[in-house]
Formats: structure tokens, sequence, C-alpha cells
């Protein structure tokens, strides 16, 4: 993305925004420990530039979603928002998203960088289905805010507030979705962003993605990125125990690897909240003497902690999560919790 041609980078470039090398994520706002600090015991409105959508419409657009992902489209109702993933043949998650109907089509929120991809192939099986795809990517933006202003600053905004978790309200062009752990993301046509940023931090101080990200270690919700693609079944990362998978609905790509990992109980690795010493990237692997052989965990999502050093998530492999390695197993020592032991 070029900030000079989009007004809504722009804006952000105004307002103090860094940005990264190729301009997809917002870096800091010119002070990031006390951002941290702001996300941890504060309220924060933060731009999303790291996710986009895609749009699914037409009258055979639920029917065509959900023989595709692993929930139940079929039940989720107006106002509802879901976890959901789609996975290749063998069960593992090319995407994790959050799905939510407006009007008369339904939203994948997702990382965006997967968003051409996946709806290349998505496209592979509408087949004569009644369903129409598109990329909102130009279109749509998205902003984060957390802590206990967040709701209140909403509000001033002329905002609706959403009531409970994954739930979602609409205003016009905009859609304010609650996520589980009491943040929230709002999604808007980018030519409104603008001034609607100007709103909000007039009530929230601005931060960057590494606040966002060190929130989402805490609410321990796994995002699929580019650098984890088709790596996970969805058990590995604990997406079921997060609502994120319908074990009573029909079949999907993957429904009987995923079914059958579930009712054999075989899974062996899962999520975990990490501390490092050093950062941590995205799909980097981890490593433990426990299992020589192998890799021991791969990287989700790595923060910069408030307190110091780093906050991760991870799917870690059980039987080594006691003695887990950044590079090799004589690299940095990590500490492993599982999220749900």
């Amino acid at each position: 993305m070029n900030p000079q041609a989009n007004p809504w980078l722009q804006a952000l470039g105004a307002a103090g925004a860094r940005f990264n090398p190729d301009n997809t994520e917002i870096l800091d706002f010119g002070q990031p420990g006390q951002e941290l600090q702001q996300a941890a015991t504060g309220s924060i409105l933060v731009p999303l530039l790291q996710l986009a959508s895609i749009e699914a419409s037409g009258a055979d657009a639920k029917s065509f979603l959900h023989s595709q992902f692993t929930n139940d489209v079929n039940h989720l109702q107006p106002g509802q928002a879901q976890l959901s993933s789609w996975c290749s043949a063998k069960g593992r998650m090319q995407a994790s998203f959050i799905n939510y109907p407006l009007e008369q089509s339904y939203r994948l929120l997702m990382a965006a960088e997967l968003v051409p991809p996946i709806l290349k192939r998505l496209q592979m099986f509408v087949l004569r289905s009644q369903v129409k795809l598109a990329d909102l990517s130009g279109q749509l933006g998205h902003l984060g805010l957390a802590g206990t202003a967040a709701a209140p600053a909403l509000a001033a905004a002329g905002l609706p507030v959403p009531d409970a978790p994954m739930s979602t309200a609409v205003q016009d062009q905009v859609c304010v979705i609650r996520l589980a752990d009491g943040r929230f993301i709002v999604a808007a046509p980018q030519e409104i962003l603008p001034p609607l940023w100007q709103q909000l931090s007039a009530h929230l101080p601005a931060a960057g993605l590494p606040a966002w990200h060190w929130l989402d270690v805490q609410a321990a919700l796994p995002w699929v990125t580019g650098a984890t693609r088709e790596e996970f079944v969805p058990q590995m990362a604990d997406f079921e125990k997060m609502g994120g998978v319908s074990f009573h609905k029909g079949c999907y790509p993957g429904q009987e690897v995923v079914a059958r990992t579930q009712y054999l109980g075989k899974v062996k690795r899962h999520l975990y909240r990490l501390k490092s010493p050093v950062p941590l990237a995205a799909g980097e692997h981890l490593h433990s003497p426990a299992s020589p052989d192998q890799a021991a965990g791969q990287v989700l999502v790595c923060a910069p902690d408030p307190a110091g050093a780093y906050v991760a998530l991870a799917v870690v492999l059980a039987p080594g999560a006691e003695d887990l390695h950044q590079g090799d197993a004589s690299g940095p020592l990590l500490e492993a919790v599982a999220v749900n032991p």
C-alpha cells in the first residue's frame, strides 16, 4: 500500500503513525513502550491494517459457506459473529477468521495476506452455486478498540456497542464486532475512516499493532497467517475449545480428519503462551531435546511485553514444552504455559 495514494493511510501518517517497510502494519505512534503499557492497564485505539475481509453474497451463500467451514453457518444469526476456519482435505487450517452476517451477505475477517489465495481457492468450489465472492480489501478498513474506555468512545462517536461476546451491531455502513475478551473491531468503508478516527482518538490513545498483538496473546486468539497456513489441524490451536469447530454439522473439507482427531484424542500439540528473552517470528520452529528429530513447536504470533522481553502464542508438542528453545535445542530457553491445561 502506498500511503501517499491512500487518504486513510495519509490520515494515519498525519496522526504520527510509523509504518513497517511495506506499509501493511502500523509499528507505533512514536511511543511504543507507553502504548504497550496502555494496552495492559488502560485503553487503546489501533488501526488493524493486517486484517481484511472477503464478502460472500447470493442466494446460496449460507449453504455454500456451511459446506466449507468448520463452524455451523446455518445457525449463525444476524447480530452474531463466530470463529471459524477453512481446512484443506488433510484437515489443516488454511485460514482462521471471524464470520459474521451483514444484511444479505457474510463477511470473513482474516489476515489480509490470506485474502487473495483464499479467495482464489474458495472460488474453485463455487461451481454452479449462486454465490458471489468479493475481496473487500480496497473498500473496507478496520479499527481495534480495547480497555474500559472503548465502549464509551464508541457511544461518543455515535456508534452502537454490542453487549455480548462475539456479537455485532450496525450503524449505517459501520459494523462493530465485540470479541470474547471485551475488545471491539470496527469495520467501516475506508473513505469514512479518517473522520471516524478523529472522533475515536479524541477518547482513546493511539497504539500500533504490537500492542494489539499483545492483547491477542493474552486472549489466546490464534490467527492463522501466511507463515502458518496449512500447518495445524484446528485442535492443535485449541480452536475447538474457543467455539471455532462444530462437531454436529455436515461434511466440509477435512471434516473426517478433524472429527477423527477429536474422538480418538491423539492430539499431542496444543496452544501455549510463551515468554521469551528474544523476539520470535510467526512460523518460526521451536526445538526441545525431548524431540530431537522434529520441531517441538511453531510460533503463531509474538509481541513485546510491557514487563520486558516478549510473549507469544505457539502450537507446542506437550512432551517438550518444559524444555523449549528458540533456534535449536541449545538456543534461548522459553517459558511455556498451556492455554488450556
